[in-house]
């Protein structure tokens, strides 16, 4: 089909506002997909995804859609995650586009995340189509979202289209307003071939399948292509489009959103923002890519049965092509073995990649204490990132220990802001300042520490709001704290897999807490056994593991109390001498209970 009645747009929008839903009735209504083989979330193609409700992966669908005024036209959707942890799946989706349509809960109003998503399109400059989503909502605002489309996001509200996924209400307008308001595929004319790779996936039978957007030209089998990053060439096997399935075609044309297997074997050999050009006739300039993304938070994924380190390696190096933002390499650990330190952009990104893990490549794994990027200045001035606790070099060398933290925007109910600014004063945060969003609704910018929201603050800021509350955030700048490096002790050894960096203040109750853990969970041992939190030489907690006890006066009966005395007193001679040469045996699964909690 022509450039000019070809269109390029995806669906971006908050958690939950009904982007997976919307994408559905556009495949009925288009008759991309048959009413029979339909089913709910039918983007959504992993297991993961429709269990947990949410869009991990950005998913392409070429449609055809007949205007009113009796055009033909191809429009090429990519539905989008709404999680902040996977926001570069939204960038990547955004570069392949040329308009978006952004959806807004008629009952929640603007979120944060759609705020920020909101700003990633304009900065792409796309055009936006506003759609006012669930508007069959017993609670549905209409008034209230449309004063805050123009308040927040300046988008004037008489551009709004007022629709519901669930029923198919505004449907056809949305599919009008596609083809009238966005415009036909940019960069058509350049004279060489250039195609996006805006994702891609590994198959045990092709090997490695790239996502593509053509901007200009056309590429067919047979073709020699080249990636321009990486000056590597290779043929194209095979084209197609998205129905939602891969179906081969003859070519791909500017314009088009596709697929593209070719004679690459290696995950690594390809770069997600990388630009396809053919070897006969090369383009002088690349597409504008992506800016590199950095991983956040770090943890050891470690094999539970050793034997399968090779396949946990083989795992991750697949896993690695899917997923620009996430790195990993070796490390081993005295408790764990063999294992590879890994980097993830948040906790949910962490948590559906080893999910994915588990399931997709039929390892069971253990993770160690999240962990962020710490920069370390040394007296002669040299600054060493650190993302590992057991590599934060000796205190007498640092002068100081900066930490990374956040710029977050908080949507929360007026009524929970108290709570809010002591969570938020508990994390070691301060308040930048407050906006007043409606009558019910204030937006809190606040600066925090990126290592004291990894692990429940999502979690409480819901609980406390009711659900109601939602927050985005950026990465800030580094700042100095006093931060030191908390080591765990058994019975006098330290063991590296429960070492992490925390702030001195919040050193004992977490020392205190992980002691306590560790005394019930290690099973009972010959002699009494010291669990211990350590900082430098200073002991800050400590608790006992229960020691067993053999009932070495059960052979007496009767007689002088001595003889039981002597019995005792030869068994508490035997524990100490014990004690001197024993070792502790920790088995994996206490590990195991003690890193799940």
């Amino acid at each position: 089909m022509d450039v000019p009645f070809t269109r390029n747009f995806c669906i971006i929008a908050h958690v939950d506002h009904g982007k997976t839903t919307l994408s559905d009735r556009l495949l009925e209504y288009t008759n991309t997909v048959q009413q029979r083989v339909m089913t709910e979330q039918h983007l959504d193609s992993m297991d993961l995804e429709k269990e947990r409700g949410i869009t991990i992966k950005s998913h392409p669908v070429t449609m055809s859609y007949k205007a009113k005024d009796g055009q033909l036209y191809k429009l090429n959707l990519m539905d989008t995650p709404g999680h902040v942890d996977f926001s570069y799946e939204v960038s990547r989706s955004l570069a392949a586009c040329e308009g978006v349509l952004l959806l807004i809960d008629a009952a929640q109003g603007v979120e944060a995340q759609t705020v920020a998503n909101a700003h990633l399109a304009v900065g792409q400059g796309l055009k936006i189509i506003p759609v006012i989503n669930k508007i069959d909502l017993p609670s549905a605002n209409l008034e209230l979202c449309m004063k805050q489309l123009e308040d927040i996001l300046t988008i004037p509200a008489e551009e709004a289209i007022l629709a519901s996924g669930k029923s198919g209400i505004g449907i056809e307008e949305i599919l009008e307003a596609v083809v009238t308001r966005i415009p036909p595929p940019r960069w058509a004319s350049y004279p060489q071939v250039r195609a996006l790779v805006f994702d891609s996936l590994y198959d045990s039978y092709r090997g490695v399948i790239a996502y593509t957007r053509v901007f200009s030209g056309s590429i067919k089998a047979g073709d020699m292509m080249r990636l321009m990053s990486s000056d590597q060439r290779s043929e194209v096997k095979e084209v197609g489009v998205f129905t939602p399935k891969m179906s081969k075609t003859e070519s791909l044309d500017a314009g088009d959103v596709g697929y593209v297997v070719s004679t690459i074997k290696d995950t690594a050999d390809i770069k997600i923002g990388d630009t396809i050009t053919l070897a006969r006739q090369p383009a002088s300039e690349m597409l504008p890519g992506y800016k590199e993304v950095r991983p956040m938070v770090f943890c050891g994924l470690y094999p539970l049965d050793s034997s399968d380190y090779e396949k946990l390696k083989a795992a991750l190096g697949r896993f690695r092509l899917n997923d620009a933002a996430f790195v990993y390499q070796s490390e081993s650990s005295v408790a764990l073995g063999f294992g590879f330190r890994c980097g993830f952009l948040g906790l949910l990104h962490m948590e559906i990649t080893q999910e994915r893990i588990r399931r997709e490549h039929d390892v069971e794994i253990i993770s160690t204490y999240p962990s962020v990027v710490y920069q370390v200045v040394k007296h002669g001035g040299d600054i060493l990132e650190v993302d590992n606790p057991v590599n934060l070099p000796d205190p007498g060398t640092i002068t100081e220990i900066r930490e990374p933290t956040i710029r977050a925007a908080i949507h929360i109910p007026n009524e929970n802001l108290g709570d809010i600014l002591s969570l938020v004063m508990e994390k070691r945060g301060i308040c930048d300042h407050t906006d007043t969003l409606d009558a019910h609704r204030v937006m809190l910018t606040c600066i925090l520490p990126l290592n004291e929201i990894l692990v429940d603050f999502n979690d409480r800021l819901k609980s406390i709001t009711h659900g109601y509350g939602s927050m985005d955030y950026e990465l800030g700048d580094y700042r100095a704290s006093d931060l030191v490096k908390m080591e765990i002790l058994i019975n006098g050894d330290p063991v590296d897999a429960f070492a992490s960096i925390v702030h001195r203040e919040k050193a004992e109750g977490k020392g205190r807490q992980l002691c306590e853990k560790l005394a019930e969970i290690i099973p009972p041992q010959m002699f009494k056994v010291a669990v211990q939190a350590a900082i430098g030489g200073k002991i800050i907690a400590r608790d006992n593991v229960r020691e067993m006890r053999k009932d070495v006066t059960a052979k007496c009966y009767g007689g002088d109390i001595s003889r039981k005395r002597k019995l005792l007193d030869k068994q508490k001679e035997g524990k100490k001498k014990m004690k001197q040469i024993g070792r502790v045996s920790i088995p994996p699964d206490a590990f195991i209970q003690v890193l799940k909690n």
